[in-house]
């Protein structure tokens, strides 16, 4: 079974608020593109900008990329789940993931254990509570007793996975509707793809950086390469795809303590393959390519002032192909 190809934007864009959204995602809309997926990290959480875009722009299909499993409860994930089901019809998608320890433990005070574990936990849960059942169950790693959601769900959502390594890559597959991935080349789709399995949806965040000079590639592309691939689940990550011998001098800079040091110690190839710039043509042609290889979701986060942004989106959408 064929999925569809779709064409989905990452959001919201930096630097303009929530409320200044409206008309871009009009416009994202009337551009061609199908889907737009939040982000959640540091800044906004992952539901309020879709509950927005509910309204603002009804044609949209709206996912999460991601929720964490471990920062909500179960109960209070499936109500937000369910209220974004009301809000869009037949046109959410939720994505959920183990996130990381900086985020599962040191910002929010909770415990980063069984991360596979939890994942395939609750997607168990969300199918039950979701159909309209009361759960009492114990889980591997959480249990809830005496839960029915009190809001209708039109119709179940698909459930995504945020998957880096094989066993996650078949968890997504096998128990969840698909898989989300991150911070990858489009050739490291070739090697991704098979462990998720034929049929399913792969919704892919990939850095857009709309820039041909090449000092700046360099500057902001190290700088987010060192944020992300220090965290130990992409460093596992990247080790698994055969990067561990040009990501060494980096991993040992950082561990030390040198900043500066792990920055400078990543090639400008690792950067050429993990971040996508250049002129609107070159980064077109690079995002094809992860659909080619197999992404049947691009999702570019576009790493651009407003301004920029805005260009880029527009250089880029279905409408220019």
């Amino acid at each position: 079974m064929s999925v569809p190809q779709r064409h989905g934007i990452t959001v919201p864009f930096d630097g303009v608020d929530l409320h200044e959204h409206r008309s871009w995602f009009e416009e994202i809309e009337s551009l061609g593109y199908t889907d737009l997926w939040s982000a959640e990290a540091g800044g906004t959480d992952a539901f309020t900008p879709l509950a927005l875009a509910a309204a603002w722009a009804p044609k949209l299909r709206l996912g999460t990329a991601i929720v964490p499993v471990f920062t909500r409860g179960a109960a209070t994930l499936a109500q937000s789940v369910a209220a974004m089901c009301q809000a869009a019809p037949g046109r959410f998608a939720i994505g959920i993931g183990t996130s990381s320890e900086t985020i599962v433990k040191n910002w929010n005070g909770m415990e980063f254990e069984k991360p596979m574990q939890r994942v395939r936990d609750t997607i168990t849960f969300l199918r039950a509570a979701l159909s309209g059942e009361k759960v009492t169950a114990d889980y591997e790693t959480f249990s809830v007793k005496g839960f029915r959601l009190g809001t209708a769900v039109p119709e179940m959502p698909p459930i995504l996975v945020a998957a880096l390594r094989p066993k996650m890559l078949e968890l997504a597959g096998t128990q969840g509707d698909g898989a989300i991935i991150n911070w990858l080349s489009a050739e490291d789709v070739l090697t991704v793809a098979p462990h998720v399995g034929e049929g399913k949806e792969i919704v892919a965040r990939i850095f857009v950086l709309p820039t041909t000079d090449r000092d700046l590639v360099n500057f902001v592309g190290r700088r987010a390469i060192a944020a992300y691939l220090n965290v130990p689940v992409y460093a596992k990550f990247h080790a698994w795809l055969g990067r561990g011998e040009v990501l060494d001098p980096m991993w040992k800079a950082w561990n030390a303590g040198d900043r500066t040091a792990a920055t400078e110690a990543i090639p400008e190839s690792l950067v050429d393959e993990l971040v996508v710039h250049g002129s609107p043509a070159e980064i077109r042609e690079r995002l094809a390519l992860y659909a080619t290889n197999g992404v049947t979701t691009p999702a570019p986060a576009i790493l651009a002032n407003p301004e920029d942004a805005r260009e880029t989106m527009r250089a880029i959408a279905p409408s220019a192909y």
